[in-house]
């Protein structure tokens, strides 16, 4: 590695045995690694212009700093590209924030990932992808920016599965979570202006989440139609006045919805009221241990959020599939908030 950091340097023969050495120093997330030349590591850094030494957050939990080499270091074997280095670098600022409490999320025994949402210019720069096949392969800056982040958890903060991170399933979304949002066939702000940014910044969200769990309503044309299926994905995975849950509207859902000039503010309030249940429904479906339900009794309606302001909507996916998904807090968004944080070079 790059002398004038921190980290031990290393000399192999060839590229396979490079990345048989990660393996070997248990440095990898299963899958091969990009080998982090002292050039290549530099360059990263230069690209964010930082400095290796720089501190990029603290998580005090865990007694852990995370420097600027660190987070190069682990880019560079993700896949990264060095113009990917301050997505990488603003992604972490976010997650050390004290609000999304990382070490809770990163060593829980829920399954829940590290999803990192790209706006404004720079995702279009990077061709983060927006549309088909949005949570899935074939997209270099998704499945890199992603990867970087979960290699940082385990080779920088301790979160090695069976260490530190304790999941008990486990997911997929460990090895990458990262999407762009669908900005310009949204009729909405999008999420990042939503949070106090201009429209013209480059940020970053970043949310402690499961899964997308899908939803599919081909027979309804209608946005009532459409948002009650949504609804009932958000009672059926959630629990009642979880802090916040994402919906994801694909372009043939939005069609339906744009067409009735539903604004975003009134999508979030007709999923609120859906999703109301009777306090005793959601006690016989054993969804209240780890809910803040106060002192409601049986027949109070309790929503699957606390708010309407606590549904986040993007648009995202491609343009053929009546398909949309809800993708639900870590810990019932009760102990982790999403974090958007502006892109600074």
């Amino acid at each position: 590695m790059a002398q004038g950091t921190s980290s031990p340097a290393y000399r192999v023969e060839d590229p396979i045995g490079a990345i048989e050495l990660y393996y070997e120093k248990g440095v990898t997330d299963g899958l091969p690694v990009v080998p982090p030349t002292e050039e290549r590591v530099w360059q990263f850094l230069e690209a964010a212009n930082r400095e290796p030494d720089d501190v990029i957050g603290t998580v005090t939990t865990r007694g852990r700093t995370i420097t600027a080499d660190k987070v190069a270091i682990n880019a560079v074997m993700a896949g990264c590209l060095p113009e990917y280095m301050p997505v990488v670098v603003t992604a972490i600022e976010a997650m050390c924030q004290p609000e999304f409490g990382l070490h809770g999320n990163a060593a829980s025994t829920d399954s829940s990932a590290h999803m990192v949402i790209v706006h404004g210019p720079i995702a279009r720069e990077l061709k983060v992808n927006c549309k088909g096949n949005l949570f899935g392969p074939g997209y270099r800056a998704n499945a890199t920016i992603g990867r970087a982040i979960r290699l940082i958890l385990m080779n920088v903060l301790g979160g090695t599965p069976g260490v530190l991170d304790k999941s008990t399933l486990g997911d997929s979304a460990k090895y990458s979570y990262c999407i762009a949002e669908d900005e310009e066939l949204s009729p909405w702000e999008p999420l990042h202006v939503e949070k106090s940014l201009s429209p013209e910044s480059s940020a970053v969200t970043v949310f402690a989440a499961h899964s997308p769990s899908q939803f599919e309503n081909h027979s309804s044309n209608t946005p009532e139609g459409i948002l009650s299926t949504a609804a009932e994905r958000m009672v059926a995975t959630g629990v009642p006045n979880a802090g916040e849950v994402m919906i994801i509207i694909s372009p043939e859902l939005l069609r339906y919805i744009a067409r009735e000039n539903w604004s975003k503010k009134y999508v979030k309030s007709f999923l609120y009221e859906k999703s109301r249940r009777p306090l005793s429904y959601w006690e016989g479906v054993g969804k209240t241990e780890w809910a803040d339900v106060g002192s409601a009794k049986d027949d109070d309606l309790l929503a699957a959020v606390g708010s309407y302001e606590d549904i986040m909507v993007l648009v995202g996916g491609g343009g053929a599939g009546a398909f949309g998904a809800c993708i639900q807090p870590w810990g019932s968004g009760l102990s982790s908030h999403s974090v958007t944080k502006a892109i600074q070079i």
